[in-house]
């Protein structure tokens, strides 16, 4: 599965190569993903290729060659371009089609699970989110997850994420769980949330606030918790609640 930074220039050179026959340069690549510099450019390109997503052509400046698609990436989709769509942990209101049963990911709102009780709604599933060193969070709608009503109250919308990694496991968070998160921007002090830190790289965490710093606190003895400048942490969820299959 690719991060959302791979997905992202995937479908960019997609899109360049099928409208004009010519990959992007560098420099373009750099400023469609909103990235500093090219050597991170070069780092996605190489996930790429040993994901067999992409290959280079060598001798050849600018050839890049798209193998194959992920299977969920739509054909006419386009790539987030701007900082506010890039940081977005649920770009499937930008890139999402309908799916098989009908319902539409543009609306990120729960949906009722068709067939489901009265109570239950669907909320999509959009990624992985590490509860442990923090990594990028995938950015694909991957599929619908049953929840039941009481879980996630009455307003708000929300989404699930599959947990990976053990550092939250001393408040009950396993490895492979899914969470389900409401979206916010703000959290208060001891609340678990999916924090997106230097706008990048996505962790589920305890937020603390010391002073003029936020502390991303680690359930269990074996991580350090993460202290960071306020401007460096930004809040895109709060947890709501816990689906566990046994």
């Amino acid at each position: 599965m690719l991060t959302r930074k791979q997905y992202e220039l995937l479908l960019f050179i997609h899109e360049r190569i099928r409208e004009s026959g010519v990959p992007p340069s560098f420099d373009e690549m750099k400023e469609a993903l909103d990235l500093k510099s090219k050597s991170g450019i070069h780092r996605l390109i190489t996930a790429l290729e040993e994901r067999g997503f992409l290959r280079r052509m060598e001798k050849r400046a600018r050839a890049l060659e798209v193998v194959r698609l992920p299977d969920n990436m739509a054909e006419t989709a386009r790539p987030a371009t701007t900082r506010s769509q890039a940081q977005r942990i649920l770009p499937m209101a930008r890139h999402g089609r309908p799916d098989s049963r009908g319902t539409d990911p543009r609306h990120n709102s729960p949906r009722r699970a068709m067939g489901d009780s009265e109570h239950a709604v669907n909320v999509p599933l959009v990624g992985r989110i590490a509860a442990g060193t923090p990594i990028e969070a995938l950015q694909n709608r991957i599929a619908d997850v049953p929840v039941p009503g009481g879980m996630i109250g009455r307003g708000g919308d929300h989404y699930a994420l599959e947990v990976t990694g053990d550092s939250m496991i001393n408040a009950g968070i396993l490895d492979g769980d899914t969470v389900i998160i409401q979206e916010a921007d703000s959290a208060n002090t001891g609340e678990i949330v999916v924090a997106l830190v230097d706008d990048n790289e996505a962790t589920l965490k305890r937020l603390r606030r010391r002073g003029d710093s936020i502390a991303l606190e680690a359930a269990n003895p074996a991580y350090e918790t993460r202290l960071y400048g306020a401007d460096r942490v930004k809040v895109q969820g709060k947890l709501v609640g816990l689906i566990r299959r046994y």
